[in-house]
């Protein structure tokens, strides 16, 4: 991770204005310059963490708790009928900003963004060892 801040942080240092909608000891939450619908939404946990794994379980727990309250208010004051949450980690996962978020993406009736994939077949043989490694990872 490089010295220097990030853009977020310097939104939670209150170096760069942004249209707050939530905040915290632990999260702050605003809406996206570059918005995919009206309301589109970040959550941002003001521990400067590149990504998810490397957030400490304290604010990985305050995001957590934030995302029901924050995603209930931009339903509310939007309207829309539906939301996707959208994580990104890493830049080949198509993170921007090296700092851990997680975008409330309101959606209407009239939505035509999508976030759909072809699905791939489990090897089970596979599954089995993999799982079986991540499990081992985890303790």
């Amino acid at each position: 991770m490089s010295d220097e801040p990030t853009l977020f942080t310097r939104i939670i240092n209150g170096e760069l204005p942004c249209h707050k909608v939530y905040e915290d000891n632990l999260i702050i939450a605003f809406l996206d310059i570059q918005p995919l619908t009206r309301g589109h939404t970040l959550v941002v946990p003001k521990e400067p963490a590149p990504s998810m794994d490397q957030l400490s379980l304290e604010s990985a727990a305050a995001l957590g708790r934030a995302l029901p309250i924050v995603s209930s208010a931009v339903l509310k004051a939007t309207g829309a009928t539906a939301y996707n949450l959208i994580q990104n980690n890493g830049h080949e996962a198509g993170m921007s900003v090296a700092h851990v978020h997680i975008h409330i993406i309101p959606r209407y009736p009239d939505s035509t963004h999508s976030f759909l994939w072809e699905y791939g077949k489990i090897n089970h043989e596979d599954a089995k060892v993999l799982a079986e490694n991540i499990f081992e990872a985890t303790q």
